[in-house]
Parts: structure tokens; sequence; C-alpha cells
């Protein structure tokens, strides 16, 4: 199906054309003719399959349709007509890019609000702009509407994106918080999108939504079919020098000709930082993305990697859904993921769009109790052998690189502070170099002594204390022996 067949208003199709599509994916191909009539859907499919560009159209349809039915809004509170929650700060800045390239000929204004960033900016943004599509993540969004920067009376049309992610991160009670204070479904347009339609997405749907057509691609395969995967067993002690073989081998040249783009995943922020560092040190330049990390510097990371200005991108699973990264050429679990859609999710951040990709994991003794659930779900996986250069030689992050790169503790100290608690007591407020010299414990005192009984005295310690002096020597021999009487 192509786009020109729908009944799609001029302006958004300018934005199509002007984005380069003309062919319907299969996701775009089955809800776009329900949400363009009017119908709410909850739709199920791949990654990297256009669910972005299904409800970015159907909602600016929508709204183009009945441009002058909402009312003008209130002076220092935003009225926005379409609202879309996303579940991370990337996600919702994908979404706005690709909502202003589609909406590019139309006069609809976009705000995104999410964590991170300049907060009274955004909130005088929506404060004082006039608001046709407002996106952001639940916390920031409930945060504005409870200090009364915009109303969601005025909405007609509602887009949860990525909803099954929505209930992993805990997001379940603030979704239903904006939720009850839209207008009643029956006068607004409802869609559901997720790469997995749990049952939990699926009740919450029926209970939100004006009884949703459910619809899913017809793919019978949960794995993307270019995506070529194999994994190695290696000892945990061995990973990183394996990974620096792996990397130095697949960032020489694709199969075009040109260097690979590889984004590596870890389970935990420590690994990622201890990462990064290691790969600084032998001379691969990187980028990292976690919770933790400022919104300033995950935006511009994640930037410089689009633009091909970073060849490799370590992330935690904060990447791991919804983000559209063109030319990623490889992805590396370092770390096998908790679960099997984690697993899946990291993978289709290549091979997107048609292309295709490699999917590369290192099992060590930790992952290999992982396995298996994996290839239960995805099928089985091909198992390679490193060669022997692949393994190479590595170069130890220096010690001022460790502490910026490594910080915590495992009991969540810094490993530096840790470290000089060690070093013994605070002098004048500077910490001595060595711990204070101990001396050893003075001798005990010698025991007093005991004069020895008569002949006549009888008592049970007596003989004892008379055999303890002979054998010391302290005292001469009552008796003694002359050589008269040995004649």
């Amino acid at each position: 199906m192509k786009f020109s067949d729908l009944a799609i208003p001029e302006a958004v199709m300018r934005g199509i054309q002007a984005c380069g599509f003309t062919e319907c994916t299969p996701i775009q191909a089955l809800t776009l003719p329900l949400t363009l009539a009017g119908r709410d859907v909850a739709g199920q499919a791949q990654t990297g399959t256009g669910k972005t560009a299904a409800f970015l159209v159907a909602a600016m349809s929508r709204v183009l349709a009945t441009q002058g039915a909402a009312p003008a809004p209130s002076p220092g509170c935003g009225a926005p007509r379409i609202l879309i929650i996303a579940p991370t700060r990337e996600l919702v800045v994908q979404i706005e890019q690709d909502a202003r390239a589609l909406g590019a000929f139309t006069d609809l204004n976009v705000v995104a609000v999410y964590g991170g960033v300049d907060y009274e900016k955004q909130r005088l943004a929506l404060a004082e702009g006039s608001i046709d599509l407002l996106i952001g993540t639940p916390g920031r969004l409930i945060d504005y509407f409870k200090q009364k920067a915009y109303r969601c009376d005025q909405v007609q049309v509602l887009v949860i994106d990525e909803a099954d992610r929505m209930f992993d991160m805990g997001f379940i009670v603030d979704l239903r918080y904006l939720l009850r204070r839209l207008p009643p479904h029956g006068q607004r347009l409802s869609m559901l999108f997720s790469a997995t339609l749990s049952f939990r997405a699926q009740e919450l749907s029926y209970e939100y939504m004006d009884s949703p057509e459910v619809i899913s691609t017809p793919m019978d395969v949960k794995t993307v079919q270019q995506v070529t995967q194999c994994l190695y067993h290696v000892e945990g002690k061995k990973k990183i020098s394996l990974l620096v073989g792996l990397l130095r081998r697949d960032l020489m040249e694709s199969e075009e000709g040109e260097p690979g783009r590889i984004m590596i995943f870890v389970n935990t922020k420590r690994m990622g930082e201890t990462l990064q560092a290691w790969l600084q040190a032998n001379a691969i330049v990187s980028g990292y993305l976690s919770g933790d990390v400022p919104q300033s510097q995950r935006l511009r990371a994640l930037r410089r990697f689009q633009d091909g200005e970073l060849p490799v991108l370590i992330a935690t699973d904060v990447a791991g859904r919804g983000l559209h990264i063109d030319g990623v050429t490889h992805v590396i679990n370092f770390d096998l993921p908790e679960n099997a859609e984690d697993y899946l999710h990291r993978i289709g951040r290549t091979a997107r769009a048609g292309a295709k990709g490699d999917a590369i994991s290192l099992v060590d003794e930790e992952g290999a109790y992982r396995l298996e659930g994996i290839e239960a779900y995805c099928g089985k996986i091909f198992v390679a052998w490193a060669a022997d250069d692949l393994t190479v030689p590595l170069q130890r992050p220096t010690s001022a690189a460790m502490e910026r790169s490594v910080p915590r503790h495992p009991g969540g100290e810094k490993r530096s502070a840790v470290a000089r608690s060690t070093r013994g007591p605070v002098v004048r407020g500077r910490e001595n170099p060595s711990p204070p010299p101990t001396t050893p414990p003075p001798p005990p005192p010698p025991p007093p002594a005991v004069t020895a009984p008569s002949e006549g005295e009888k008592g049970g310690e007596a003989p004892k204390k008379r055999r303890r002096r002979r054998r010391s020597g302290s005292a001469a021999p009552q008796n003694p022996v002359t050589p008269a009487q040995t004649e």
C-alpha cells in the first residue's frame, strides 16, 4: 500500500514525501486505514518497522481535519490537541524530531518536555505558546500539569508509545493519573503502540480506549531476519580483551568499505563506565549512555554517534528500545540481558529499514545461565570460536581514568574514598600517608620469687614449685652434695 492511496491531508503528505516515504510498512498499512477513519487501535510490531510514523500521520491528519474545532487556550495555560506519552527521554527526543519532519508543511506547534534540561524554559513554552502536539515522559508531564502550565481537556488524540516499557519502568500509576484527566475515550482518538503487546498493556487499552482494534503484523518469527547472530563463549576476565579485538576488526571496514558503527550493551552503569575507560586506554573512541549521565551529555553522545563522529556507543537498556539510529552495523552484547525480550530489542538497533547487521554476544560464566531462556525465545544462536589473534593484549587505564570512570565501590562509596579511609586517622585536617607505627606490647613481668618449702612443709603446690625452680635453675639446691660425700 502507498501513502498516496490513503486519505491524508495534503500538508502531511508533503512532509511524508520530503522524508522519502512512499510505501507503507506492514504496521502502517494495517493501522492507518483504521485510525484515519477514527478507530482506536492497539498495535504491535517488530522494532524498526515504522510505528512512530504510523501514529504521527494519523494524529496530524485528525487534528488538521478539525482545525477550527478547538477553542483558543486560556492565557498562561497551554491546551494541546495531541498528547504523546513515551517512557524515556531519548525516545521523546526522537519522536519530536520525526514530528517536526512530518509536520514541516503544517502550522502545528510541537513541544517536548522531559527531564535533564532547562526546567523553566520548558514550562514557559507550555504556558506561553499555542501547543498543538505535546510529547513527554510521564513524570515531567504530571509535574507541569499540577503547576497548571497546560490542561488536558482539549486533547483530541492520545498516543501511548512503548506501553510495555511503561510497566517495566514502574510508570503505570503516573500513566493512569494522566489518562483519567483526558476527555472521555469516545471523544478522542487513542492509539497504543508497543514492540511487545503484553496482557497488561491490552488491559490498559480496553480500560481507557474505545473498543480498540488489536493489530499485529503478520510475522511469525520474533527476531529480525536481516540480523546475523553469533556468540562467543569467553572467560570473564578475557571479555574486554576479546571485545577490543572484535572492535579493531569490525571498525576497520564494513561490507560497504566504510568503517563500522557499533553499539555495545551492558547491564549496569558501573560496567559501562569501566568499559569506556578500557576502550579509551586502548585507542578506541566511544560514547556512553546511561540513566545517571546528564541529559545534555546523553543527547550530545547520541547526536555524535548518529552523525558518525563516534564509532562506538556504550549503553545500558536506556537505549535498547524505540531509538532509531541509521547505519548501525554491529550490536555487541557485552553482558547478556536479564530477559529475552530485552535481547530482542537490543539486536533490533541494527538491520533497520531493510539493511543488514550483525549481533554478537559475549557469554561468560554468568551469562551462560541466561542463554537458555534467550535461545528458547529467539531461536538457536550460532556459536563462533575466537581465533587467537582476537584476544589482544591490553593497555591498562591510568589511575586517573579509573578514578573518573569507575567511581563506585560495591558498598556504594567511591573507591578512592575507601582507599583513603584505610590510610589512617586525619591529623590537623590532613590524612596521614601511612598508618602510625605500632609498638609491640611490653613483655609480661617475671613471676615473683618463691622460697622453697622446708622438708616439713606439706602442700599440693609445693612439689610443683620446687620442680619449676629446678628446671629454671634460678636457685641452688637445698642439700648440695659435696665431693667428700661421694667418695
